[in-house]
């Protein structure tokens, strides 16, 4: 079901590449973002998806899973390799094996089809806004002199929003660095996934919490293993 009532439109033109093989939810889907005030590229494969993101400037990529010449979890990783852009993975089952391929991927986050676009575009707003990195109403972190925060060999310039891990910079997707800041605003203390859902990505209502536990994932490999503890039965913490 799609609900074409517009409630307020982008502040400035936000481009959306949307790939996705049905010409139906394709036609569908577009009509129904540049309603809200998007601006649409469409793609049918994964190939063509691929080529119209190297060659345009794209601020956000709706991808369905299940494509021709190239899938939605190849088409994310290639992304990946030079780009941060925020990713919204389309699922039409929600198998779980889908849901954590795609996030393990590079995802930000996914969504069920058939979805109701005012979930769509809340979900596509959600990721614009940590992509810009909005602050969060009491939930920046207070940063030592210079701007760092310092935990051991890992730096986060929370100004120039650089992580630096031995002296070397570290790559993040938004999502990463946006959960590894509310980490680090609250070091040594266990923060559940629904708080992280609601603090990162931004949920007013509840949402996967495998979404979470794959972005942790993904982190640990970039700053590492150990740096961020799991607290059985109740969440994740930043190590002092």
């Amino acid at each position: 079901m799609f609900d074409f009532r517009v409630d307020s439109a982008p502040a400035t033109s936000v481009t959306v590449l949307l790939v996705e093989d049905d010409a139906v939810i394709r036609k569908t889907v577009s009509m129904a973002l540049e309603r809200y005030g998007y601006e649409v590229s469409v793609a049918g494969d994964g190939l063509t998806g691929l080529e119209l993101f190297r060659d345009g400037r794209h601020d956000l990529l709706l991808l369905d899973v299940m494509l021709p010449s190239l899938d939605g979890i190849g088409l994310c990783r290639r992304v990946r390799e030079s780009s941060t852009v925020p990713i919204l993975m389309m699922s039409a089952r929600g198998d779980a094996l889908d849901v954590v391929s795609g996030l393990e991927a590079g995802a930000d986050d996914y969504v069920v089809k058939p979805v109701d676009t005012s979930v769509l575009v809340a979900r596509i707003r959600s990721l614009l806004r940590r992509a810009t990195f909005a602050p969060v109403p009491g939930h920046a972190p207070e940063p030592v002199s210079g701007g760092d925060l310092v935990f051991g060999d890992l730096t986060i310039d929370t100004g120039g929003l650089e992580v630096l891990l031995a002296g070397e910079p570290v790559t993040l997707a938004p999502t990463e660095l946006r959960l590894l800041l509310e980490f680090a605003a609250h070091p040594g203390i266990v923060l559940d996934r629904h708080t992280l859902l609601r603090d990162v990505w931004d949920y007013g209502w509840d949402g996967d919490s495998r979404v979470v536990d794959l972005c942790v994932q993904r982190l640990r490999k970039k700053i590492g293993a150990d740096r961020i503890e799991t607290v059985r039965g109740f969440g994740y913490k930043l190590r002092r």
